[in-house]
C-alpha cells in the first residue's frame, strides 16, 4: 500500500530555496521511496550509493565522481556510505550561480551532518530534514498537522472518534515502518529480527570502532533501553544494569541516536525554570514496534497487561509530535520537564517566539484535576511564557480545566487518528488475525 508522506512537499519547497537538502532518518522509513518520487516529479537524476560499483567510483575519486554528474540536479541516495563526497559537493555548491538552487538532494540513514565539522562544511548551503517512520496521520490519511493546531491555539476540535485501548495497543505494536504494516505476527517478528541483524548491527559496526563482542553489548543495551522508554536516562544506572562502563554506554547510545534507533529528549531548563529543573534527558525509541519487539511483546493482550504499556503510549505520542513538528510551519523545540519535586511534563513545545506549550500523555479514559499537577508546575515556573497546558488521554471529549487561572485542556488521543479510524480498524483487525 502506498502511504502519503507529508514531508515530501516541504522537501520539494526547500529545493527551491537551498542548494542542498539533506533528508535523513532511520533505515526503512521510506527515504528511497520519497527520493524516487521527487526524482520523477522534479526530473532529477537518481543515483544510489547502495550500488557497490557506484560507491566504489565515488570513494576512489570523489571529485571526479561529482564532476561526472555535470550540470544535472542529482539525488544521491544512501549518502552516508560515501562521506568523502562532502568536500567535492561543497566545491560544486560554492561554484553555483547566486540564483541556482536544488542542485543536490542527499539522503542518509545516519545523521552524518550532526557533528560540527561536517555541518560547517556546507554553511548556509543546506537544509536538513528528518523522515521518521510513518505517522498515525499518514497511516490513516489524515493531513491535518496537530502541532500547528496546538501552537496556533486551535483547541476547539469536534468530538474525536473513540479509540479503544486495543486499537492504541495495536498501533504501538505495529509502529510506523511501512513494510511492517499489514504483516502477520510471524511476519513482523521475522522483519524486526532481520532489521536488527542486517541493519542495526551492520550500521553500528560502520560507525563505531567495534571491538570484542560488541553485538552482545548492543543487544543487551537496546533490550534494556526498550524498557526505559519514557524514563530519565541515567548513564550510570544503565551501565550497571548491562555491565558496561559509563563511557561505553554513553558512546553506544550516541551511535544509536545517530542511527535513529533511540532519541534523547533534552530537559527544559531555560530561565526561569533553570534553577528548579532536573537536567537529565529522557529516552524514547524512534519506533514503538521495534521497542515492543526487543521487549518480547508480541500481542495486544501482552502489551495491555505489561508494566510498559503507559510508557510506550507516551513514546507513541511523543513520536507523533516529532513527526508532525518535522513538517509544521513553526517547527518548535521539543523537550521534557521535571522539577526537583518529581512533578513532570512529558513533552514541552517551545514556539519560535518563546511561548511554551506543555503536553502530558495518560493511557486512561478518565481525567482528574490532579493529572494536571505537572502542567501547573511548568506554568508557574514559565510565567508569562506559558501559553497552554494539554493532557492527551484515551477518552472522547475535549475538556477544559483551570488551575490557578492557567488554561488547561484534556484532548483525546483519537485526534491523531482522524475520522477514518473505523474503516481501518476493521481491516487492521482482520490482518492481525493472520498467523502467518
Amino acid at each position: 500500500m502506498q502511504y502519503p508522506r507529508y514531508l515530501q512537499l516541504l522537501i520539494q519547497s526547500l529545493l527551491n530555496e537551498f542548494r542542498i537538502v539533506y533528508l535523513t532518518g532511520p533505515r526503512q522509513s521510506g527515504k528511497t521511496t520519497i527520493a524516487r518520487e521527487i526524482a520523477r516529479v522534479l526530473n532529477m537524476r537518481y543515483v544510489t550509493l547502495d550500488d557497490q560499483a557506484v560507491l566504489a567510483a565515488a570513494s576512489f575519486d570523489p571529485r571526479g565522481f561529482v564532476q561526472s554528474l555535470h550540470s544535472e540536479k542529482v539525488i544521491l541516495d544512501e549518502f552516508q556510505n560515501a562521506p568523502g563526497l562532502i568536500p567535492a559537493i561543497k566545491e560544486v555548491s560554492d561554484a553555483l550561480l547566486p540564483g541556482e538552487r536544488g542542485k543536490f538532494l542527499l539522503t542518509g540513514s545516519t545523521d552524518i551532518f550532526s557533528s560540527t565539522r561536517t555541518e560547517e562544511a556546507l554553511p548556509g548551503h543546506m537544509a536538513r530534514l528528518i523522515l521518521f517512520p510513518l505517522s498515525i496521520g499518514e497511516i490513516y490519511a489524515q493531513p491535518s498537522n496537530v502541532v500547528d493546531d496546538l501552537l496556533q491555539g486551535n483547541f476547539n476540535w469536534p468530538t474525536a472518534p473513540l479509540i479503544s485501548r486495543e486499537v492504541i495497543a495495536r498501533q504501538v505494536l505495529h509502529g510506523g515502518y511501512p513494510e511492517v504494516l499489514g504483516k502477520s505476527q510471524r511476519g513482523k517478528r521475522i522483519w524486526f529480527d532481520s532489521y536488527i541483524e542486517g541493519r542495526l548491527y551492520k550500521d553500528f559496526e560502520g560507525l563505531y570502532d567495534a571491538r570484542n563482542d560488541y553485538r552482545s553489548n548492543v543487544r543487551a543495551l537496546t533490550q534494556y533501553m526498550a524498557g526505559l522508554c519514557g524514563n530519565l536516562l541515567k548513564y550510570a544506572s544503565v551501565a550497571n544494569a548491562v555491565m558496561l562502563s559509563d563511557k561505553s554506554v554513553k558512546s553506544y547510545i550516541e551511535i544509536l541516536e545517530l542511527m535513529y534507533i533511540v532519541r534523547r529528549v533534552p530537559a527544559f531548563f531555560k530561565a526561569p525554570a533553570k534553577r528548579l529543573s532536573v537536567r537529565m534527558p529522557k529516552i524514547h525509541f524512534v519506533d514503538t514496534g521495534l521497542a515492543c519487539h526487543l521487549l518480547g511483546i508480541r500481542t495486544e493482550t501482552q502489551l495491555l497487561g505489561s508494566r510498559h504499556y503507559g510508557n510506550l503510549v507516551e513514546n507513541l505520542i511523543y513520536l507523533e509530535i516529532c513527526k508532525h513538528a518535522a513538517w509544521s510551519e513553526d517547527q518548535p523545540g521539543v523537550y521534557h520537564f521535571r522539577d526537583k519535586n518529581q512533578r513532570e511534563v512529558d513533552i514541552v513545545l517551545e514556539r519560535s517566539d518563546g511561548k511554551i506549550f506543555g503536553l502530558d500523555i495518560k493511557a486512561s479514559a478518565s481525567v482528574s484535576n490532579k493529572d494536571f499537577d505537572g502542567l501547573a508546575a511548568l506554568a508557574k515556573i514559565s510565567g508569562e511564557a506559558f501559553a497552554h497546558g494539554l493532557l492527551f488521554y484515551t477518552g472522547q471529549q475535549v475538556l477544559s480545566f483551570t488551575r490557578d487561572q492557567v488554561r488547561l485542556s484534556a484532548l483525546p488521543i483519537g485526534l491523531f487518528f482522524g475520522d477514518s479510524i473505523e474503516l481501518h480498524e476493521s481491516s487492521s483487525s482482520d490482518s492481525s488475525n493472520v498467523s502467518g
